[in-house]
């Protein structure tokens, strides 16, 4: 029997989120997975075992969700095989400080409601933290919502993103209804 290990890190103010009201969190990714994590609180690192190494990628993808800004009962929805999380590193798309508040406020927009569009129509959760965007949802819809992100973060107009969006959204509805 092997063990496979892995380790990752997750920013020491999520840490307690990680974890959970009296570890209760952790515990249940420990259960619905068959891992073994343990967690340095001062540091943020995180170690994972168990002997699936496909449930180990699983697990990682769901840590670090939680670590980029996701609540943990959305993060746990990647535990069904539809799933898929995608993590953009938005870092490469501006120079400054002011930049970066510039370009997270693209994707956010006023009160929320270019994150919440986009979230409606690509059926997808979206988190900005830090310098990552998240999006957590059914594996074809994330690559819907990673691009209208991209086409925000690369300067498209918010009206020409909702069109396109809107665009997929008929596509896939069509394509359930025929399929």
């Amino acid at each position: 029997m092997t063990i496979y290990k892995y380790e990752l890190k997750v920013p020491k103010e999520r840490v307690a989120v990680l974890i959970g009201t009296k570890g209760k969190i952790k515990k249940t990714l420990e259960q619905e997975t068959k891992t073994k994590i343990e967690v340095d609180s001062k540091e943020g690192d995180v170690f994972i075992s168990g002997e699936d190494a496909l449930t180990l990628l699983t697990i990682k993808d769901i840590i670090t969700a939680i670590g980029r800004g996701f609540n943990p009962d959305i993060a746990l929805s990647l535990l069904k095989s539809d799933y898929a999380f995608e993590l953009i590193n938005i870092s490469d798309f501006f120079d400054s400080r002011k930049g970066l508040v510039r370009i997270k406020g693209r994707v956010i927009g006023r009160d929320g409601k270019s994150r919440m569009v986009i979230e409606e129509l690509s059926e997808c959760q979206i988190c900005v933290y830090g310098k990552t965007i998240g999006i957590i949802g059914r594996a074809e819809n994330t690559g819907i919502a990673r691009r209208a992100v991209d086409m925000l973060l690369r300067g498209a107009t918010h009206a020409s993103v909702y069109r396109w969006l809107e665009k997929q959204r008929r596509d896939i509805k069509r394509k359930e209804f025929l399929g």
